[in-house]
């Protein structure tokens, strides 16, 4: 019977080893394919920390080349050393060469006596409006500083083409053709003008504008009006001439103190030459009288620049006379300009007509 189904039996034996070969081999080969995608897994992991690593190594190589950059500025339009840390306007301006500075010790009053201490120093006054001009002349006068008087940037820049023996500029912000802004800019620019102070004459003196104008290279900014003081400690500040400001005389002047007119306020800034504080009162009336009309004509045309320009030459002065309610006023409407839809500044021109005429009555009588 076992041979009869021999054959049978041979037969399964074989389709069994077979079975069991094909299954070995299924096992295997899902194990090799298994493998190879944990591989290929592994690399894809490994790819962006290999580029991670050259992009750092790039990086450090980049930085370690900028660090070899001549800090003298070597290139065109460089102007020495800069930090970057924040960001920095391009107009920005930084001299090559700083020029030195000391401290300046407390002292008494200072009067337009002082002022002698700096005979032989000369500065160039960039400034368009008359009135002041003969503020600062006046002042000075008789000091033995000599004072040049540019009327507008442009003609700065020319005076110090030909000119450039000065300890300072004195630089208004804002003039026609060329101001102040630009002006310092192209004095800083120019090595040759290294040993000249810029000092901005201005009456901003918001942390913005003292910023703008430190940017363009303007040191040292003297507010409007012009206090005796603060000037006086400039030139102490840039010269190597010691202090010897003493002052004893305690004369008694006779000024007006109406609701209009400050005349001690006034009389100060013209360093107490009563003469000189009547002779900028004449030239105020003479040059302010019929501003009301003036001023209204622009504001009625919307010609607001103008308009804008002309407050601002009326608060620099009423200040510098002691006009302190006309130079509310002014102050005043020159805010308004901003309300261009309103136009509420039409409405405070009669009141700066009635503070006008009232301070030219009193300074009338005074003169």
């Amino acid at each position: 019977m076992l041979n009869q189904y021999q054959n049978e039996i041979i037969a399964l034996i074989i389709i069994l080893t077979i079975l069991v070969i094909y299954l070995i081999i299924k096992i295997r080969t899902k194990k090799s394919q298994n493998k190879d995608t944990t591989n290929l897994h592994n690399r894809d992991e490994e790819i962006p920390q290999v580029v991670a690593e050259e992009i750092a190594t790039t990086k450090k190589e980049i930085k370690e080349e900028s660090l070899e950059i001549d800090p003298t500025g070597s290139e065109e339009g460089d102007f020495g050393e800069e930090d970057f840390s924040n960001e920095t306007s391009s107009n920005t301006i930084k001299p090559t060469h700083i020029i030195e500075k000391r401290d300046v010790p407390s002292h008494p009053k200072i009067t337009k006596q002082n002022f002698t201490e700096f005979s032989g120093e000369r500065i160039l006054v960039a400034e368009d409006n008359l009135i002041n001009q003969k503020v600062l002349t006046g002042l000075l006068a008789g000091s033995g500083i000599e004072v040049v008087i540019a009327n507008d940037g442009q003609e700065a820049l020319d005076i110090l083409e030909s000119d450039s023996d000065f300890l300072m500029v004195l630089m208004d912000a804002h003039m026609p053709r060329v101001d102040g802004f630009e002006a310092t800019r192209a004095i800083r620019k120019e090595e040759k003008y290294n040993h000249i102070l810029v000092v901005a004459l201005s009456g901003d003196v918001a942390p913005d504008d003292i910023k703008k104008m430190r940017e363009v290279g303007m040191a040292e900014q003297l507010e409007k009006p012009l206090r005796m003081e603060a000037l006086y400690d400039i030139f102490y500040a840039y010269t190597g001439k010691e202090k010897s400001a003493n002052n004893d005389d305690n004369e008694f002047l006779e000024v007006p103190m109406t609701q209009e007119l400050n005349g001690v306020a006034g009389l100060e800034v013209c360093g107490g030459d009563e003469e000189f504080y009547r002779e900028i009162l004449s030239e105020f009336v003479q040059t302010y009288e019929n501003s009301t009309q003036e001023l209204e004509e622009l504001l009625q045309n919307k010609k607001l620049a103008k308009a804008d320009k002309l407050l601002l030459d009326l608060i620099g002065i009423t200040a510098n006379i002691g006009a302190k309610s006309l130079n509310t006023i002014a102050t005043d409407i020159k805010d308004a300009l901003r309300d261009t839809q309103n136009r509420s500044y039409l409405t405070l021109t009669d009141k700066y007509k009635v503070h006008l005429e009232n301070l030219i009555k009193d300074i009338k009588e005074y003169i």
